[in-house]
């Protein structure tokens, strides 16, 4: 088959010589052959296809490890991922924007509310607990592996917010580092520890009354960072509203402790999504 230079490779299918260097050492288009004694590369016409649908991920913002995952699939199921991928982007893009909007906002002396901020009081409650340090993806894949081990289980329920499932933060959490994250199923006080005998993975603990301010974020599953500042900057102003010292509320950075909360809507089933709001203990 014909071979050409890495030059004319690189023209024909839309990435620089560097690009397909380092797609070479990814493992994502390598050439199919390379010279042993100058280390020139060649490549064939029939990579181009791949070559230009590499190009085409990366122009929509698919990150390299996520080209390499896709690239394993047939085509009907990489069409599906790109699909949940775009999904995805333009809710992160949509919270982007109103954070933005936030911003611009406050820097110039408007006060535009975002989230409508309540208050509640939330009884004394045994919970059921896994606990983790874990990075961004990591703290749903352990909601995931939660909601798992909970639903064999057949637990007591408890109507309304107060028996939903609920996480919290404890620590910061962001794509590159780490902190703890808990999920909590909240469980009827009287059995609560033959319950926990049942789960040896989780952990029984009482949380005591408290308040908190939230706010409703909607049906939805994996919250955003726009979201998450977005919801945070609306407590805030709350407070400062109310009359209530900041400081009150375990808000991030200066505390931690935030929750989100998930209330099944509907019947839960692979188009559902748990109404959602986020809190804060206060008081």
């Amino acid at each position: 088959m014909e071979e050409m230079s890495i030059g004319e490779f690189a023209r024909r299918s839309r990435l620089s010589p560097k690009a397909l260097r380092v797609y070479d050492g990814l493992g994502l288009l390598s050439p199919a052959r390379v010279d042993e004694l100058s280390g020139y590369r060649y490549y064939e016409e029939a990579q181009l296809e791949q070559a230009r649908l590499i190009a085409t991920l990366r122009g929509v913002g698919v990150p390299l490890v996520t080209v390499k995952e896709l690239l394993a699939l047939d085509p009907a199921e990489m069409a599906e991922q790109v699909t949940a991928f775009w999904r995805e982007a333009e809710t992160r893009h949509a919270g982007q924007r109103e954070l933005v909007t936030a911003l611009v906002d406050r820097l110039t002396g408007r006060n535009t509310v975002m989230y409508e901020v309540a208050s509640r009081e939330m009884p004394q409650r045994s919970l059921l607990c896994l606990k983790r340090n874990v990075d961004e993806p990591g703290a749903w894949a352990l909601g995931k592996e939660f909601i798992a081990i909970i639903r064999d289980q057949r637990l007591p329920r408890i109507p309304g917010r107060e028996g939903a499932v609920f996480s919290i933060y404890w620590g910061q959490v962001s794509a590159d580092s780490d902190g703890p994250v808990e999920w909590c199923k909240p469980v009827p006080a009287a059995g609560a520890e033959e319950l926990a005998a049942q789960i040896p993975e989780l952990t029984l603990r009482v949380e005591p009354a408290h308040r908190e301010a939230y706010v409703e974020l909607g049906p939805g599953g994996q919250i955003s960072p726009a979201q998450f500042q977005l919801a945070v900057e609306a407590l805030r102003s709350w407070a400062d509203a109310q009359g209530i010292d900041p400081r009150q509320l375990s808000l991030p950075p200066e505390d931690l402790g935030v929750r989100i909360t998930y209330l099944a809507s509907q019947p839960p089933g692979e188009q559902s999504a748990p109404d959602c709001d986020f809190a804060v203990p206060f008081g």
